[in-house]
């Protein structure tokens, strides 16, 4: 969805409302991480800087679900952005557009997180001659090389 900056750039208003519900489309997603993109909730301005740059004042709030990191289930994540940047990037100065999909998924993406899981009880990930184990249960381990370590330290 494009939306119109010719008005900005004619000086005829001081700001663009860029305010609504977004839909971003599946073909922006699908090679990703995420399995599902919620509505995106977009409260915000686009205005002119002084080197007549269109800047972009805006919060967006949204919901990924995404898989977990340990279970592999599917996990709504909410994300929250304040964004207050220049945004020449995904705004085409020779057609006075801003392609508002694009500019929502650039910065969603960066909220997508390498790892996240809702699994608080890690007992029933196990299997023959393995399983899963917390950071405490790692911390409070004793290391069976531990008698070798001591050695080694003493030389």
């Amino acid at each position: 969805m494009e939306i119109d900056l010719s008005l900005l750039h004619s000086n005829t208003v001081s700001e663009i409302d860029i305010s609504g519900s977004y839909d971003i489309p599946y073909d922006y997603y699908k090679n990703s991480n995420i399995i599902k993109l919620d509505k995106i909730i977009v409260d915000g301005v686009v205005t002119l800087d002084d080197v007549s740059c269109d800047v972009a004042k805006c919060s967006i709030n949204g919901n990924m679900i995404i898989p977990d990191s340990i279970s592999l289930e599917p996990v709504s994540y909410p994300f929250q952005i304040d964004y207050d940047d220049i945004i020449s990037e995904t705004s085409k100065k020779s057609e006075n557009s801003l392609d508002i999909f694009q500019f929502l998924w650039e910065n969603t993406v960066l909220e997508v997180p390498l790892q996240f899981t809702k699994v608080e009880d890690l007992s029933k990930f196990h299997g023959d001659g393995w399983k899963l184990i917390s950071e405490d249960e790692l911390r409070n381990a004793s290391n069976p090389f531990s008698d070798l370590l001591k050695d080694y330290d003493k030389e």
